[in-house]
């Protein structure tokens, strides 16, 4: 999951909380967050907004991303090939999915 919203984040797509790739799963996006800051030393950025729920209720719902210079960086050091193989792979597993 963290190749996968590192992935997200290189590609200058911001990420929420309620992104699909945490549809069923039990690591939330702020775990794999904090694990890319601090592990990885990726110096993602939060931004905070207010929204609204299913049931109409007032919440707050984070929004994550990388400062574009950061992006320019790793996509000019290897991470360009990276990001394509990311996006081959993820290409080649919802082939397989919908051959099932």
């Amino acid at each position: 999951m963290r190749a996968e919203v590192l992935a997200v984040l290189l590609a200058s797509e911001d990420m929420t909380g309620m992104e699909s790739i945490f549809e069923h799963r039990k690591t939330g996006l702020n775990t794999v967050i904090r694990a890319l800051m601090r592990k990885y030393g990726w110096p993602i950025e939060r931004r905070d907004f207010p929204t609204n729920t299913f049931d109409g209720r007032a919440a707050w719902a984070s929004v994550y991303c990388l400062p574009q210079e950061v992006i320019d960086a790793a996509l000019d050091t290897g991470g360009r090939d990276w990001l394509d193989g990311m996006k081959a792979a993820r290409d080649t597993r919802a082939r397989r999915a919908t051959h099932r």
